[in-house]
């Protein structure tokens, strides 16, 4: 059912542009059921059905299909008065960025009033304008009408199945173009990664000694510690040199737990040392000098990350295919 809010008309101040609307509305109404019935008139059939009638019909109506044209332009004049007159109130209200805007954006107002037979269609796109404007400022609410619910459905199947079209079109190419031996690591790492790793470098080392103060710190890395002497404490009773030991008489024991807390201590000193000394230089030459240099195994864990890659896309490509407004419609 159409809603008509009065409310959000009067608090819209869009009345006089409103009544414009419904008197556009019912001229494009009278002008397209005309275009249709000239249109049939043209054809035998038509007059035939006309003439089984009233022959007076068609005798009447024969001078003005002859002369159509005239009369459209009658029309044509008032669309085109409506439409400079909506694009002067556009520049008022600086509705645009630019004043060449208007008609750019409303050209299917200007290519319905050329008076032909397949620019004429395009006064069809006048009426649903209408009605958005109307939609827009909540005068009418065409969202509980059959007509917007069966339009809007199949707007959305239309779109959905276009994207998904798209999307699964650049997929294949991107598969295609991985299979082809496409250097996507080569060139992330060189285009992507080498660009920022002094950003990546400053920040991980950053990072790195913030890890470290935080296990030198009484409270904060207390849990670490106790996870380290419990480590170097398991390995070093674990060790049969240090196990001997314990066969030393009376301080066997003592000489255990001193090297045990001091190989801790050590352990945990060198952690936080070693955290805290790194710095993006020294992290670079890492990169620079360990990471940089491949071995065949590297290549092969490379074909690896693309096979996954490659999967992953096949996925996505399964997962976008996949037709959700039949869905939709087999809920309802």
């Amino acid at each position: 059912m159409l809603n008509f809010s009065y409310s959000k008309l009067k608090s819209s101040h869009e009345g006089p542009w409103i009544i414009v609307d419904l008197v556009m509305l019912s001229l494009l109404t009278i002008n397209l059921i005309w275009l249709l019935f000239d249109g049939l008139f043209a054809t035998q059939a038509f007059k035939s059905i006309l003439s089984s009638i009233s022959t007076d019909i068609v005798s009447v109506y024969a001078p003005i299909h002859e002369n159509f044209i005239l009369y459209d332009f009658a029309f044509i004049a008032v669309f085109l008065t409506e439409f400079c007159v909506r694009w002067a109130v556009a520049l008022v209200r600086n509705t645009y960025v630019r004043w060449y805007f208007f008609p750019f954006i409303h050209w299917y107002d200007l290519v319905g009033c050329i008076p032909l037979g397949g620019a004429r269609i395009f006064r069809f796109l006048r009426i649903f304008s209408i009605f958005y404007r109307l939609q827009k400022y909540e005068i009418i609410d065409l969202r509980n009408t059959a007509m917007y619910r069966f339009v809007i459905f199949y707007y959305d199947v239309f779109v959905e199945e276009l994207s998904d079209r798209i999307v699964v079109k650049v997929l294949s190419d991107a598969q295609n173009d991985i299979a082809a031996g496409s250097p996507l690591i080569e060139d992330i790492s060189k285009q992507v990664i080498a660009s920022r790793l002094p950003i990546l470098t400053q920040w991980l080392s950053s990072v790195m000694v913030h890890v470290g103060e935080s296990i030198e710190h009484s409270e904060h890395g207390e849990s670490v510690r106790n996870h380290v002497q419990k480590s170097v404490g398991k390995a070093v009773r674990g060790n049969s040199q240090v196990s001997t030991l314990k066969l030393v008489p009376v301080l066997g024991r003592t000489i255990e737990k001193t090297l045990e807390q001091s190989v801790t201590d050590i352990v945990t000193q060198s952690v936080i040392n070693l955290l805290k000394d790194i710095t993006p230089e020294k992290i670079d030459d890492f990169v620079e000098h360990g990471l940089g240099r491949f071995s065949s195994e590297d290549h092969m864990l490379d074909q690896e990350v693309l096979l996954i890659v490659n999967e992953c896309l096949e996925l996505v490509k399964l997962h976008v295919s996949k037709q959700r407004w039949k869905e939709s419609l087999n809920s309802k």
